[in-house]
């Protein structure tokens, strides 16, 4: 799986309804959290390894309604407690 976190803004008044859209139309959310700062929300994704990250985010993220802007952050490795450096 390819694992990517998308930082999203938010037309005012419609965060907590894209953060349902998110988690409710796209299986590939298992996670969306509302944080403070720059942006609205942080989704967590996961797509197959032969997916198209730019194109999802394209094709699947910014078209739900509500979704003002979007900054994608792209993983090369998960480090936890039983996959770690050692």
């Amino acid at each position: 799986m390819r694992q990517f976190y998308v930082f999203i803004n938010c037309e005012l008044g419609h965060t907590y309804d894209v953060a349902a859209s998110l988690v409710d139309k796209l299986d590939e959310a298992p996670m969306v959290h509302s944080i403070s700062g720059a942006f609205d929300l942080l989704a967590h994704f996961g797509i197959e390894d032969d997916g198209d990250i730019g194109r999802f985010v394209n094709e699947k993220v910014q078209t739900i309604p509500g979704i003002k802007d979007t900054q994608t952050i792209i993983c090369f490795n998960a480090f936890t407690r039983d996959r770690g450096l050692g």
